[in-house]
């Protein structure tokens, strides 16, 4: 662990002489992040939506579900890349570790802004303790494999080993084909994809550390921007019939290949003897990016906090543990750190504020409830590009969210307009209740008030001097 963390974790005495932590019982952790996959761009939702046309392909990922606890309610923390990682790897909202959003937070022209949003951080400070370090603690060989997002450097935060994670958030240079320089991962040659050479040292970390328990954080730039896949896979999907909504062959390439990179992973673990013993799961840092795809029936996209922003997919794969079910429980990002340190046998970091919640209960019984109150989302920033419902150049203004129970509201600061959803009966959020059914808007709005009071949400209220409606 960083010598300069302020939060100390706390272990039993007789860590202290042992040279590993870990017991016979940790079970191997492989987690897949995966980067702007939409809630609907893997192939087994189409079942779980009675879809009959399908576009995308991922026969791997498909497989890994038909073996998993399915979650249909899951959702990342932010609708774009940096906060939901900061939150995965601390278990904290965005509030309590200050990065709100991916680099400057006053996106688009500065005369539609009408606020100045709040100072957005881009580097996840030292002090916070993340699972990788918890899981470092408790003796696993802990790995990040791809995008980071989060400084310079995972080693500083917990990784053992770093595979191409810097601050950057998309491929650098030429994108995802070679010639690739990266941190630990320099190729000059060209014929080499960046998700395929990911995989190919995610390979090499599982061969090397099979005798010991490891943590595996294999998080793909994929599908992120730029689109850019493989020649023949372009031209596979290129010659199929598309669907009423899924229809680029570029990024339906992107998606074959990280399913590839997941069919990979699974038969190392298989010809390793390793399946039984490694716990696997798939999740993805927001919705879909509405330039590369659609999340249909959800509205909106990444960027946004309508669903099609924030709801992703998540497996969870646990030998002996979960069975092939499907979990209807709400589930966020900052549930991922406990629920990952209770499965590995990881003492929780002390001092340190966890926001979430374990759901290991849900993997032994789909039915059972975590019995919160609500979620949450925090978004004091701007976003270029349509989509916000009060018109205009953003994706979104500044906003928050709740969801309590099939409910959900969104608040946007700029101007107190706020929609309010029942999802159980319009998961297209088409119809805003708020007016409509008051007294549902003012419980969820004193909720929603009453978080952001105790989590110190910086809410924007400076008028943008430079504001020329």
């Amino acid at each position: 662990m960083n010598p300069s963390k302020r939060h100390v974790l706390t272990f039993v005495i007789g860590l202290l002489c042992s040279s590993t932590a870990y017991t016979a019982e940790q079970p191997n952790i492989v987690f897949f992040f995966i980067d702007d996959m939409g809630w609907t761009d893997v192939g087994y939702m189409y079942d779980q939506l009675d879809v009959a046309e399908r576009y995308y392909e991922s026969p791997n990922i498909d497989r890994l579900a038909s073996q998993s606890l399915l979650f249909t309610n899951a959702y990342s923390v932010g609708p774009n890349c940096a906060p939901s990682r900061a939150s995965l790897m601390t278990g904290m909202y965005t509030p309590r570790h200050g990065i709100f959003t991916v680099g400057d937070p006053r996106r688009g022209n500065h005369k539609h802004r009408k606020l100045e949003p709040i100072e957005n951080k881009t580097v996840l400070a030292d002090e916070f303790v993340t699972v990788a370090e918890l899981l470092q603690q408790a003796g696993y060989k802990t790995a990040s494999m791809g995008k980071w997002h989060l400084g310079h450097d995972p080693t500083t935060q917990g990784f053992d080993v770093n595979v191409a994670g810097r601050e950057w958030g998309s491929p650098s240079g030429g994108g995802y084909h070679s010639p690739l320089n990266y941190p630990n991962l320099k190729i000059d040659e060209k014929g080499t994809y960046l998700t395929d050479a990911l995989t190919d040292r995610a390979v090499e970390f599982i061969n090397e550390n099979k005798s010991q328990p490891f943590f595996l954080y294999l998080t793909h730039y994929a599908v992120h921007t730029p689109i850019q896949s493989k020649e023949k896979l372009t031209a596979k999907f290129k010659s199929k019939q598309k669907s009423d909504h899924h229809t680029n062959p570029k990024y339906a390439g992107m998606i074959e290949s990280t399913d590839d990179s997941v069919g990979r992973i699974l038969a190392t673990l298989d010809d390793l003897d390793l399946t039984e013993n490694t716990i696997v799961i798939f999740y993805s840092d927001n919705g879909g990016h509405s330039g590369a795809t659609s999340n249909y029936p959800l509205r909106g996209a990444k960027g946004m906090l309508y669903e099609g922003g924030i709801r992703v997919p998540l497996l969870v794969k646990y030998p002996g543990i979960t069975k092939p079910q499907v979990c209807e429980e709400p589930i966020i990002g900052v549930d991922i750190l406990p629920t990952i340190a209770e499965l590995g046998k990881a003492k929780l970091p002390q001092g340190q504020p966890q926001d979430g919640t374990s759901f290991v209960p849900l993997l032994r019984n789909p039915q059972a409830s975590l019995e919160r109150d609500a979620l949450y989302w925090h978004f004091p920033a701007y976003l270029q590009g349509k989509g916000d419902p009060m018109g205009g150049p953003f994706r979104t203004t500044p906003a928050g969210a709740i969801r309590s129970g099939d409910w959900k509201l969104i608040e946007w600061f700029e101007t107190g307009h706020r929609e309010l959803y029942n999802l159980e009966n319009d998961i297209g959020e088409t119809n805003n209740l708020a007016e409509a059914n008051t007294d549902k808007l003012k419980e969820l709005q004193t909720k929603l008030d009453n978080w952001q009071q105790d989590v110190k949400a910086p809410v924007p209220k400076t008028p943008n001097p430079r504001y020329a409606p």
